[in-house]
């Protein structure tokens, strides 16, 4: 049976960049896919090239974020909008491998709520990008999956899938960055509920510039990267946390 699953891709002014990513997708996934390439404005460049892909396939949209500017905002608003049982969030710079977008679903049907696609564990590898950032994520990811038992070596990256009952019933409080999946696996963790991953090969982006914003998100991760540690909690006494986290990363 074909699973049901949302791809979430957020985006800026990706234009004709976007389309070897989509192109890849739509012949690699089996599942059953709908792909949303979520943008901040009106009048960003991918847009366009999104509708031309909508026209042969109706299952490529491109969606509008009302929730604000930014990564964390259109992932956010793009899993508020899925109908299936699964959220798979990959990037827009073709850096993630999305044959694995159907082995990650297949994870979260099978009963874990965060399934990650690891750089970090045997098999998986990191090809180019900045040295320092390399070296942040692989410390953070390694201590968290040793150290706080998160269930995966890489807890940073973004290209994860979701059970979508369980993010709703947790919310996602970022409002910046990527952080996202490194909320989402820490608050697994907190509930000790179940997360997997597989490793993957993240290949640096060939085209265009990375968004990544290292020094004003790091302070952002690491208040996640500490909330995955500590004794189990309900989802009322997690979202008390994650709100206070949440006040905090938004005034700083």
């Amino acid at each position: 049976m074909s699973l049901e699953v949302t791809v979430v891709i957020p985006a800026y002014n990706e234009g004709e960049a976007i389309s070897p990513v989509l192109e890849r997708i739509i012949t690699s996934v089996e599942s059953e896919v709908t792909i949303l390439v979520v943008v901040d404005f009106p009048e960003d460049t991918t847009i366009p090239v999104v509708q031309k892909f909508n026209a042969e396939h109706s299952h490529v949209q491109a969606v509008v974020s009302t929730y604000g500017r930014g990564p964390a905002n259109a992932i956010r608003y793009g899993v508020d909008q899925a109908t299936t049982p699964i959220v798979v969030v990959t990037m827009a710079d073709g850096s993630d491998d999305p044959r694995q977008i159907d082995a990650l679903a297949r994870l979260v049907d099978r009963g874990v709520v965060v399934a990650a696609a690891s750089r970090y564990s045997a098999g998986g590898q990191q090809v180019g990008g900045p040295l320092f950032k390399g070296m942040l994520s692989r410390s953070a990811g390694r201590s968290l999956g040793v150290l706080g038992r998160v269930g995966t070596r890489d807890a940073t990256n973004s290209f994860k899938a979701y059970s979508t009952e369980f993010v709703r019933e947790v919310g996602i409080h970022s409002r910046s960055g990527f952080e996202i999946g490194l909320e989402l696996t820490a608050k697994a963790r907190r509930l000790r509920r179940p997360v997997a991953e597989i490793p993957t090969i993240w290949l640096d982006r060939e085209i265009g510039e990375s968004n990544f914003q290292l020094k004003r998100w790091v302070p952002k991760y690491l208040r996640w990267y500490r909330f995955a540690f500590g004794p189990t909690l309900t989802v009322e006494q997690l979202k008390v946390q994650a709100e206070r986290i949440a006040e905090i990363n938004q005034k700083s």
